[in-house]
């Protein structure tokens, strides 16, 4: 077993709160499951041993607070090194919002905790365990609450944090969650969100999962749609050393519909790796995911992407497409879409690509006066400004844009 694996095994061990009847489950499959390596499916190219050898420490709450947005009036939810802040978070509410702390006790949140999420994901099981910070937010039905929730996580050098939300959106109700995650600092964070999506609810969804450098994140984001029900996502990710995300979407209930939009730009030796799984239960739903990605250097991008249409899922209509983008011969991405369906009245396609920067499209801007340095930004941006375009919250796509503009101007053409 691996020496990390087994202090936190000695520390979930002695967590005693609300929570313990679920984190019992989910400790006992954990000490069954071994430590992810080269010849786990899941985990074929994303080497974590980098996770043994950091020099972590305990809380601290001393890193600096991740960026505003502007234009953005947000209800915040603030973490530092995973603890929450609760000076720097917004404290009044409106009607028919209740969000409360991951330590005081909610019998509809210990009913769903860990019941979107599924227990294969092996971090999940440790931040099932080892949460215990976070956030609990309901929506009552038939609410609309105009402002966006932003929960931000930041983190200081040598900080490992687990910290977890649950979500409940009523019953014909709207609600807006950013997920913001930031820092380039040695530090190691597991976040893990699950959402339940009542009937004709709708969720607008972001997670900008912007930690660089020797940041180790490997979190999730977990949506469970039931009848008539939305989500519209957006994932945009930057590398890191480990960076990983999950996602799970599963309609269970009929006339579901689900849109996810993923970004991830990598530089140098970072590596993002993003897993996601479509679970079609019941009949007449609809999804469709759409992944961009850009990799420089000699950076490491993997997708592996899942959609199962269940036996008596029928009228489903899914899509998956992945188009990534090499910006040197020594980037490496590995793409696995899959398709497994089980019934037979069903629209289904998904695809991937990999190509190169046009030099063709190049030596066109160039011979017009435009600098290669600001072509390449030109052709880059133009691969993924769709998928921004698509954002509903129009301040965190301005925001966006810039940083997108000059993480671009970093990537070099080699």
């Amino acid at each position: 077993m691996s020496s990390w694996l087994a202090q936190a095994i000695d520390s979930a061990e002695k967590i005693e709160d609300w929570l313990s009847p679920k984190r019992a489950i989910s400790l006992a499959k954990l000490k069954e499951t071994p430590w992810p390596g080269r010849k786990t499916e899941a985990w074929k190219y994303t080497p974590i041993n980098a996770i043994e050898r950091a020099q972590l420490s305990e809380k601290t709450g001393t890193a600096a607070k991740a960026s505003e947005i502007d234009n953005l009036n947000s209800i915040d939810l603030v973490f530092v090194d995973g603890l929450f802040s609760e000076e720097a978070s917004t404290s009044e509410l409106p009607e028919g919002l209740t969000i409360s702390s991951l330590q005081h006790a909610q019998s509809w949140a210990l009913e769903s905790f860990n019941q979107t999420k599924p227990s294969k994901h092996f971090f999940g099981l440790v931040n099932d365990v080892l949460a215990t910070q976070g956030c609990i937010i309901d929506v009552a039905a038939n609410t609309t609450i105009e402002q966006p929730i932003r929960i931000t996580n930041s983190f200081s050098e040598g900080a490992q944090a687990h910290t977890r939300a649950i979500v409940r959106i009523g019953e014909s109700s709207k609600l807006t969650v950013i997920e913001q995650l930031e820092g380039d600092l040695a530090s190691l964070n597991t976040f893990f969100a699950e959402y339940q999506i009542s009937e004709k609810a709708h969720l607008e969804h972001y997670r900008l999962a912007l930690q660089s450098g020797k940041a180790l994140s490997v979190g999730g984001c977990h949506f469970n749609l039931n009848q008539a029900s939305t989500l519209d996502s957006s994932l945009i990710g930057y590398g890191s050393q480990l960076s990983r995300v999950d996602m799970d979407v599963i309609h269970s209930a009929e006339h579901s519909n689900a849109k996810l939009n993923v970004i991830y730009l990598l530089d140098g030796k970072e590596l993002f790796d993003l897993h996601s799984a479509i679970e079609h239960t019941k009949p007449n739903g609809v999804s469709e995911q759409n992944v961009r990605c850009i990799a420089a250097d000699r950076a490491n991008a993997i997708f592996n992407g899942r959609i199962h249409i269940h036996r008596d899922a029928q009228k489903i209509l899914a899509q998956m497409n992945n188009r990534n983008l090499l910006m040197s011969p020594n980037a490496q991405i590995n793409t696995k879409p899959e398709l497994e369906i089980y019934a037979d009245d069903v629209r289904c396609a998904h695809g991937a690509t990999i190509a190169e920067i046009d030099e063709e499209a190049m030596f066109y801007l160039q011979s017009r006066g435009v600098s290669r340095s600001e072509a390449q930004i030109m052709l880059s941006f133009a691969f993924i400004n769709e998928l921004v375009d698509q954002m509903k919250n129009d301040a965190v796509a301005q925001w966006l844009r810039p940083m997108l503009r000059e993480r671009f101007a970093q990537m070099e053409i080699r």
